[in-house]
């Protein structure tokens, strides 16, 4: 049996510094923006300036003779590329994929949201480009729009596709109706409730960029974006809009500031600049600023849901129905038709529901696309039925601790509703350790403090759970290099969670090697033949699997080379301190010997993949306190506390980095961050000036620790940690101020994002 020969400092569970770091800090960065090969031209596009109108273009040629300018693309020269795919969808009730509208890469006629791209214009400077593009005369003839979720399927509401005939995008069913109805002709009670996910712009720090390259004796492209994954962007960039072979495009993906889910995606400038790049014959590089990020990237969230509960007369729920509008926005994104159905199969949470009926309808609006954001339909998912359980509980006048205690999943493993199967957990356990964490039983001191200085108090929890790294698997090869270091390559893609520590620490705790002597190798389609990139959680679990299984590999093969050289067996050895030993003595040979003693290159490399054949699933309870002002409806939020189910934990000082991101990102959309249209599709809150942000002030302390339960689907027992923050704060967030509300004023129910302004409304209206 292969095992970690390391200081404490390596190997899986060591809380290991992060070495990518340095590198950051000290402004060695190296993002997209930050490379210029030589020679390279700058794109600037064209963008629609109005929401739903058919338009005509003049002034193109003038724009190609402006000073500076070596191209100018219309929709019409861009004509023979495929369209921007939609990969994500679904079978609809009628057992038929969804119509996909048609999404060109330049828009020949119609626009269909603000920031739709027109033109794409190349120069020797991104101002020349910029003015040339004003030389551009875009004559539109106004449409109708469609903007708001809510009245997208009104008869009255325009129709963004009229080809389609309708606003309704797709149609899904998910459950047993017959099952579910008879469970509420039985109830005792129902209880329901509206709820409004709120449409988020993603603001990852580094905007979008891309630089594209033409090598016409090798008939290649390279485009240098940053990814979450560079084999999905050149699968879904290559036949499907290129038409060109997979072979034929190499992606490079260097840092990247943060990725979310949108950093998946095709977007029209990375064709542009492959295409500008061949015809010119030099490099041609785009840097979208903040305000292309605001009308120009998919955007998140933006659902309506109506749930219900059947209660029979102990408080026990028996069924539960729920009814989702999601919308689409003006196109199907890349998985957008997805994002809504993957998180309606995590309805029922953490709670034994035997009957679910759920009805999910997309909707198309002249806005922005709405794709996966962090989470990518579970936290909605959670929000939903987070929030049914704090109002039951206080419709039915209990607690809401002893209303989920009622229901919770007894006994494991367990299948819900909707087919999902959870493998381990303590559920109660660590709702009650979250619960005791928070000083629960102190909270009646608290609110009396806050009533006697004229605020209002409220405790708040939500008790999750979702699933991630879904089936799949990643492949992993480690190299052991001349000079006695290590090199991994893997094709997953860090956005700035920590990969190379967390593969490094495997990787020096089974060789003992110290972590700065192993490199990580990711982003490039060249070097790395095969990636299932970063998203829904996969990376450690997946990753980590496949990385420890090649190192175990490589382990052995430097043995067999070291017995060689030391003349003894290989179970006879260890590996430590950059070096083979015969065990009990002072005979050794340094891994650099080894590796020049290696007669192939095969002969030092260990090869690992690990398949996952089911998801994993974290849980946990996130408990959260809050003062507001009532005076003002300013809300801070004074405690928060987390007791999570990571099964196994590769890095704790990672893994807490990834829980206190998550949780700044769920209480931004609770609190503070909402996407605003006018009824004619313009974008209010197009800048920082309009769309708020979590600030530093706005964050607590969190005290997080971990109840961890491994995983039985996972090799390694990992359940996943990337999107599990931003799942639990939200409604964690939500119930804590409703609580409040709820105490100080009786008010029911008030939906995100809780502004001081919605609050202060509230307690007005309330009296």
């Amino acid at each position: 049996m292969t095992e970690m020969k390391a200081p404490a400092k390596f190997g899986l569970g060591a809380s290991a510094q992060r070495i990518e770091d340095p590198h950051f800090v000290t402004g060695r960065g190296r993002y997209t923006s930050d490379i210029t090969p030589a020679g390279t031209l700058y794109g600037y596009v064209l963008r629609a300036q109005m929401a739903h109108a058919r338009f005509t273009l003049s002034g193109v040629d003038d724009a190609r003779e402006a000073p500076g300018v070596h191209l100018v693309l219309t929709g019409e020269d861009v004509e023979d590329l495929g369209h921007i795919p939609c990969r994500g969808l679904v079978r609809q009730v009628d057992g038929k994929f969804p119509w996909v509208p048609p999404r060109p890469v330049l828009n020949l006629t119609t626009v269909r949201h603000v920031g739709d791209p027109i033109a794409f214009v190349v120069a020797d400077t991104v101002e020349a480009a910029r003015s040339a593009a004003e030389a551009i005369d875009v004559d539109y003839v106004p449409l109708d729009v469609a903007v708001e979720t809510r009245t997208a399927l009104d008869p009255a509401t325009p129709v963004v596709w009229p080809e389609k005939g309708t606003n309704l995008a797709f149609d899904y069913f998910l459950g047993d109706k017959d099952k579910t109805d008879a469970a509420f002709a039985a109830a005792a009670r129902t209880v329901a409730l509206e709820v409004v996910n709120n449409r988020l712009v993603v603001n990852y720090m580094e905007t979008r960029a891309a630089i594209g390259e033409y090598d016409a004796d090798t008939d290649r492209y390279t485009l240098i974006a940053g990814t979450q994954g560079g084999h999905g962007m050149r699968d879904a960039l290559a036949r499907p809009v290129l038409k060109i072979a997979p072979s034929q495009l190499r992606v490079i993906t260097p840092d990247v500031g943060g990725g979310f889910g949108i950093k998946t995606f095709v977007f029209s400038e990375y064709p542009l600049v492959l295409v500008a790049a061949k015809k010119l014959g030099r490099p041609v590089k785009w840097v979208g600023d903040r305000t292309e990020h605001f009308i120009g990237d998919a955007q998140g969230r933006d659902n309506i849901t109506t749930g219900e509960l059947a209660l029979d007369a102990d408080g026990r729920i028996t069924g539960y129905r729920v009814d989702l509008t999601a919308n689409m926005g003006a196109y199907l994104n890349q998985y957008g038709p997805f994002i809504p159905w993957v998180g309606v199969t995590m309805s029922t949470g953490l709670y034994d529901i035997p009957a679910l009926a759920v009805s999910v309808k997309g909707v198309f609006t002249n806005t922005l696309p709405v794709d996966a954001y962090r989470g990518a339909g579970r936290p909605e998912a959670a929000y939903l039925i987070e929030r049914l359980m704090d109002v039951a509980a206080h419709d039915l006048g209990l607690t809401p601790e002893e209303f989920r205690r009622r229901n919770f999943v007894a006994t494991l493993p367990y299948t819900t509703a909707t087919g999902r199967s959870y493998d381990t957990g303590d559920f109660a356990g660590h709702m009650d350790a979250g619960l005791a964490a928070a000083d629960y039983a102190g909270f009646p001191a608290r609110l009396a403090a806050s009533k006697a200085a004229g605020k209002i108090r409220g405790l708040g929890f939500a008790t999750y759970i979702e699933a991630c790294a879904f089936p799949g698997s990643e492949e992993a090869n480690v190299v052991l290099n001349p000079d006695g270091g290590v090199t991994l390559f893997i094709g997953t893609q860090t956005n700035g969670q920590g990969h190379a520590t967390a593969y490094g620490q495997i990787i020096a705790g089974y060789l003992g090697i110290d972590i700065a002597q192993v490199k990580t190798v990711q982003g490039d389609t060249d070097l790395v033949a095969n990636g299932g990139g970063t998203g829904g959680s996969r990376s450690i679990p997946l990753g980590a699997a496949s990385v420890d299984i090649a190192a175990k590999v490589l382990v052995e093969k430097i043995k067999e080379l070291a017995a060689t050289e030391l003349e003894t067996s290989a179970g006879d050895l260890e590996l430590v301190d950059g070096a083979v030993r015969i065990v009990g003595t002072d005979r050794s040979i340094s891994l650099a010997d080894v590796a020049r003693a290696a007669p192939d290159e095969d002969s030092r490399k260990g090869y690992g993949k690990f398949v996952q054949d089911e998801c994993t699933y974290p849980n946990g309870t996130h408990v959260c306190e809050v003062e507001i002002d009532p005076e003002t409806g300013k809300t801070d939020v004074v405690g928060y506390t987390i007791v999570d189910d990571f099964g196994v934990t590769v890095n704790p000082l990672l893994l807490a980095g990834q829980v206190h991101g998550g949780v700044v990102q769920g209480l931004g959309q609770a609190l503070i961050e909402n996407t605003v249209y006018d009824a004619t599709g313009q974008l209010l809150t197009a800048s920082f000036m309009d769309y708020g942000m979590p600030r530093a002030d706005d964050v607590p302390s969190i005290a997080f620790q971990t109840r961890n339960i491994p995983s039985t689907t996972n090799m390694l027992g990992i359940k996943g940690a990337g999107e599990a923050g931003t799942i639990g704060a939200t409604p964690a967030v939500a119930n804590a101020v409703n609580d409040a509300l709820w105490r100080a004023y009786g008010i029911r129910h008030l939906d995100m994002p809780l502004t001081p302004l919605k609050v202060w409304e509230a307690i007005r209206a309330a009296g």
